[in-house]
């Protein structure tokens, strides 16, 4: 009697790369992330109604005060731990509804009604805050150690303007495949950056072409490593004898430096988005880009069946139409790293993995992580990113 192999019988445990995947308070990656700035909002996000915010695995409101001073604080009251969300900002900062202990964007503790003298002791009571900026439409944070917070960079892409062109934010996840939130872990998306050939297969020969034809065009992929990214170069040799040169960009910490799949422009890359990991569990993006019209980076949202935005399908048309949620979500909520077989055509993502690795690294050994810097002159981070055609 023949014995059946290779069943699903017995298998091991899967698990999982935790250090890369995990980015709570003490955990590898977490503290890594913690080195950095993250978007965590839209501007109008930060108005006179405090709005609560995910990030890294933590639970935070943000709020602006009568100043126009953006705040990020931790939601429970340092008095008796009501939730800040039920506060009133005011002009110096925001108020608790419980007792009305008021605290500014920094924490400090201005009033305390319900105490002598307005509390005689409230300067020795802080609320936890994070620093916050902004910057080219969003608001960012700084959630790391105090002594160790590098200057805001900005990016060479987003500092000079064509005529005609302003910058505009999205917070929509474009580039996610999905809705705003995406329910799996940051790193599934951040390798797929690297991921070139997943186009021709997934977004063109399987689900039908959902971007442009060029992009249906099996590549010629190269990888190389620069100080802060991984960068894929590809070359699509086209039906009509044109070239199509390609460059992308997985830049550290989460940045995703991607031309546009439906080559609405030629030339070096015009936005950038950031994978902000919300938890282990979910993340989303922020998208920065030169546009001409409003709403021009919102209508480069993923439509699976080349109509219809993602919500707008039901399960059978994700199922007939699948894109990158679909195909990185159904991987779990965090990968089972330990049953991947990665081949020759995966070489972007080990090297991702190897990056990251050396920056986990270098903060455990008392280090910075590459990509930060102190001096407030550093020059305006420059990729290499963009869509080119050659005759």
């Amino acid at each position: 009697m023949s014995v059946d192999t290779g069943t699903a019988y017995g298998r091991p445990a899967p698990t999982s790369r935790n250090e890369l995947a995990e980015v709570g308070p003490g955990t590898p990656m977490g503290e890594l992330l913690r080195r950095y700035w993250h978007p965590i909002g839209l501007a109008k996000d930060a108005n006179a109604t405090p709005k609560q915010v995910r990030v890294l695995g933590e639970d935070l409101v943000l709020f602006r005060d009568g100043q126009g001073r953006p705040g990020l604080v931790y939601p429970h009251c340092a008095h008796r731990g009501t939730s800040l969300y039920y506060g009133k900002t005011e002009e110096r900062g925001i108020r608790c509804c419980y007792h009305g202990w008021l605290f500014d964007v920094q924490g400090h503790c201005l009033e305390q009604p319900c105490e002598p003298e307005m509390g005689r002791a409230r300067d020795k009571v802080r609320q936890p805050w994070y620093p916050v900026q902004e910057l080219y439409g969003l608001v960012w944070a700084y959630m790391g150690p105090p002594g160790k917070k590098p200057v805001l960079p900005r990016y060479e892409c987003l500092e000079v303007l064509e005529d005609g062109e302003f910058l505009e934010a999205d917070d929509a996840s474009i580039g996610g495949g999905g809705p705003p939130v995406i329910p799996c872990n940051w790193l599934q998306h951040y390798e797929n950056l690297v991921d070139p050939f997943h186009v021709v297969i997934l977004h063109s020969s399987f689900s039908g072409n959902q971007f442009v034809p060029e992009m249906a065009v099996m590549p010629q992929v190269e990888w190389d490593t620069t100080e802060i990214s991984v960068r894929t170069k590809s070359l699509r040799n086209l039906p009509d004898g044109r070239k199509f040169r390609r460059i992308s960009e997985a830049g550290l910490p989460t940045l995703r430096v991607i031309p546009s799949p439906r080559v609405g422009r030629f030339g070096p890359v015009e936005s950038i988005g950031w994978v902000l990991p919300i938890d282990d569990h979910s993340f989303r993006i922020y998208v920065v880009g030169r546009v001409r019209e409003k709403g021009e980076l919102h209508r480069m949202r993923s439509r699976p069946d080349g109509k219809r935005l993602w919500e707008e399908l039901d399960e059978a048309d994700h199922q007939k139409y699948p894109g990158d949620y679909e195909a990185m979500v159904s991987q779990g909520p965090i990968a089972h790293h330990s049953e991947e077989h990665l081949a020759t055509s995966d070489r972007g993502v080990v090297m991702v993995r190897r990056l990251l690795q050396a920056q986990l690294e270098a903060v455990k050994e008392g280090r910075d992580p590459a990509g930060v810097s102190f001096d407030e002159n550093t020059p305006p981070v420059k990729f290499s990113s963009g869509n080119w055609i050659e005759a």
